[in-house]
């Protein structure tokens, strides 16, 4: 029974721990925390494994948030200004983001 109740704590202690990451579409541009992302070649943001990070439209016009990588493949579908989309990152790994629409539309997120 000890052996049961420190595995509960465990799992949930890192589920307690998931935090949700805002990131913005600005000008046809991620903005993360007020800056924009310049994709530098090194991921862009890191965050935990378990985290959420939510993607609001901030433009006029549709935008459309994928990733075809390993660690995270998704698609959130288009959605208008005022809207936004979430996904959780349950896998570590380098995950690259574009957008379906404006293809110059780019950054990486770490999963640690």
């Amino acid at each position: 029974m000890k052996q049961l109740l420190s595995l509960f704590f465990l799992f949930a202690g890192a589920f307690a721990f998931a935090e949700t990451i805002d990131v913005y579409q600005k000008d046809k541009q991620f903005v993360v925390k007020g800056n924009t992302i310049k994709n530098k070649g090194t991921p862009d943001i890191t965050i935990k494994q378990g985290d959420v990070v939510r993607f609001y439209n901030d433009d006029e016009f549709f935008h459309n948030v994928f990733s075809l990588s390993d660690a995270k493949l998704f698609d959130l579908g288009s959605y208008p200004k005022g809207e936004y989309r979430e996904i959780e990152f349950d896998q570590k790994g380098v995950v690259e983001i574009e957008c379906a629409i404006h293809p110059n539309m780019f950054m990486s997120i770490e999963v640690k």
